[in-house]
């Protein structure tokens, strides 16, 4: 594989908006605010599910300003701030005016569901007065299509949906189109969004699972200066092997790394010991960090927040490496390297 670079990091979650935020919650460890979703059952139940949201948005100047957002949902919002950080404004001009063939690749696990239980909310009351508006955003593909339309892309665009180890895959197929030459640098984005189907779903796994929502991006580009994209191993399926702890294994001898305590490994671990368990089973003395046991469960975009918090303690702290894990939920397992 080529020199892959990654020039730029952004991110969205509960700790707030951009990578400034995810990295002073980690690096003091504060968990985020825990808020309540709450839905009203046909029989007047009242159910309230506690999920880590995404903040307000108090800085407009982290959205790009474009016509085609005015509508988009929190999902497709979400990736754009992120997108846009990691691009930053020179390269986001440049794509605008065809100077930089833009891919962009999405990555997710639930998408666009707020708009989609409106939407067919609308149709079960009265199809005859469903919003038109809403059904775009209903799509896997809505927030995709939007970072490309407000980018003025017309290189590659893709959206991969699996589970919370599908950011890997996405990372993949970048390096796949940049070693191709389809394009110049590539956006790989994992957004997602909580609504009460999800958060309540992932009840009935535990209790101590807290759902949250927000987005990762990374831009990836050949030859840059930034942290390089070392391995990127191809994703274990489980049906592939027996359990999930051999799938891990398997990972792990793939990724190829060791406890050198010059190495930060950024785990997918989320506090519930059943679902930690092949990556606990790894004996492991470095640094460590578990992004979804501080700030919640965000399904997609997990893994891709593990990734840029991830890679921003590499550059703070000096390490010569990171590994990046995760144990998908239905799916798979997957990892990368990253390295200077």
């Amino acid at each position: 594989m080529s020199r892959i670079t990654v020039s730029g990091l952004g991110a969205v979650s509960s700790a707030g908006w951009g990578v400034p935020a995810l990295l002073d919650a980690i690096a003091n460890n504060r968990p985020p605010e825990i808020s309540e979703l709450e839905r009203t059952t046909g029989e007047g139940v009242v159910v309230r599910t506690s999920v880590a949201r995404v903040p307000a948005l108090d800085d407009r100047s982290r959205l790009p300003r474009d016509q085609r957002l005015r509508r988009a949902s929190a999902v497709g919002k979400f990736g754009a701030a992120a997108a846009f950080e990691a691009l930053g404004s020179e390269r986001f001009e440049a794509s605008r005016t065809g100077d930089l063939r833009l891919g962009v690749v999405c990555t997710m696990m639930n998408g666009c569901v707020n708009y989609s239980n409106r939407f067919y909310g609308e149709v079960l009351r009265d199809p005859g007065t469903a919003s038109p508006i809403l059904f775009p955003e209903t799509v896997y593909n809505a927030p995709s299509s939007h970072l490309s339309a407000v980018t003025r892309s017309s290189a590659p665009n893709d959206t991969l949906v699996g589970d919370g180890a599908e950011f890997f895959t996405g990372l993949e197929l970048a390096a796949e189109w940049l070693e191709r030459g389809d394009c110049d640098a590539c956006l790989v984005v994992a957004p997602e969004e909580t609504d009460w189907l999800s958060a309540e779903a992932m009840g009935y796994y535990s209790h101590r699972m807290l759902p949250s929502e927000g987005a990762a991006a990374l831009l990836l580009e050949k030859g840059g200066s930034g942290p390089c994209l070392l391995a990127v191993p191809d994703p274990v399926n489980y049906a592939e092997e027996a359990d999930r702890l051999a799938g891990f294994a398997r990972v792990w001898q793939d990724l190829d790394v060791s406890d050198n305590g010059h190495t930060l490994w950024s785990d997918g671990r989320t506090g519930v010991a059943r679902f930690d368990r092949a990556e606990s089973s790894v004996e492991w003395n470095g640094p460590r960090l578990s992004v979804r046991r501080l700030l919640g469960e965000a399904l997609g975009a997990a893994a891709g927040l593990q990734t840029v918090a991830a890679l921003g303690v590499l550059e703070r702290e000096g390490f010569e490496r990171a590994v990046v894990t995760a144990v998908g939920g239905n799916e798979g397992l997957g990892g990368a390297v990253f390295g200077r």
